[in-house]
């Protein structure tokens, strides 16, 4: 399913996948490839994996990125595959100020690597790598927290910059399953409910998941994957539109969502 909105989001949470989604010609692959040519191209993108995980948030200063292949035991081809955006650190240092004044607890940082939660996305989105990046780190818990740093970010920077949330609507590793497996009820059970919710603009129906979200901690056993989508909340707010959503090895779910800016 690709439905994008003739309005550039202000927000995209998008579910990156397995580390192959770079490779594997999946409908999701596809969506995003197609989503980086329908959307009008950002001035910047502001990117939050939670495969930079810190004490408090953090946000990269560099002026030229690298892929970082984060990853093991995948076929050598992946390892292959360079993708090298320009930062901006101007930005950077715009938002990191904004956060001060927000009360956010941030540090600047300085590392040319970007995990795969960022380059695999934004190499289908982006594959002449123009467009400048910004990365933030995610800390891994607290919804409440991730959702008033994407309100921060929305307020800290211009609608032609695109905030990017980039996680997992459904990830347990423990439960995948041969490609082409079917979704287990459990995952699809919370990836119905997650954009039911998302769809009628039920914020605190979504930041109290853990209680309100049938198979919540079987979905996410760990909640790092989901943080980066309440960035996306925060960045958008009111109601999101889901842009796509499909499953890989089974019970790993890729969906995508835009969050228009509330008015």
């Amino acid at each position: 399913m690709v439905r994008v909105n003739t309005l550039q989001p202000r927000a995209l949470f998008i579910s990156h996948g397995a580390p192959t989604l770079a490779l594997d010609k999946i409908s999701a692959h596809q969506f995003l490839i197609e989503l980086g040519q329908r959307l009008p191209k950002p001035r910047a993108v502001v990117v939050i994996s939670p495969h930079w995980s810190a004490p408090i948030f953090a946000i990269k200063q560099d002026e030229r990125y690298r892929a970082w292949h984060d990853f093991g035991g995948f076929p050598d081809e992946l390892y292959q595959i360079q993708y090298s955006p320009q930062g901006n650190a101007s930005l950077a240092a715009r938002i990191f100020e904004h956060l001060q004044k927000a009360q956010i607890a941030t540090r600047m940082v300085s590392d040319p690597r970007l995990d795969h939660g960022v380059w695999v996305p934004l190499m289908l989105m982006y594959p002449d790598a123009d467009v400048p990046v910004v990365n933030v780190a995610c800390l891994g818990r607290d919804p409440q927290v991730h959702y008033e740093l994407g309100r921060a970010l929305r307020d800290a920077v211009d609608d032609d910059v695109l905030i990017i949330g980039s996680g997992s609507a459904v990830h347990n590793l423990h439960e995948l399953a041969a490609p082409g497996t079917p979704p287990a009820s459990w995952a699809t059970r919370f990836d119905d409910w997650l954009n039911a919710r998302i769809e009628a603009g039920d914020h605190e129906a979504l930041l109290d998941y853990r209680a309100q979200a049938p198979d919540a901690a079987r979905a996410h056993p760990t909640e790092d994957h989901l943080m980066p989508f309440y960035v996306a909340l925060g960045a958008g707010g009111g109601k999101g539109q889901a842009l796509h959503r499909s499953f890989s090895y089974g019970n790993l779910s890729m969906a995508c969502y835009g969050f228009p800016a509330a008015s």
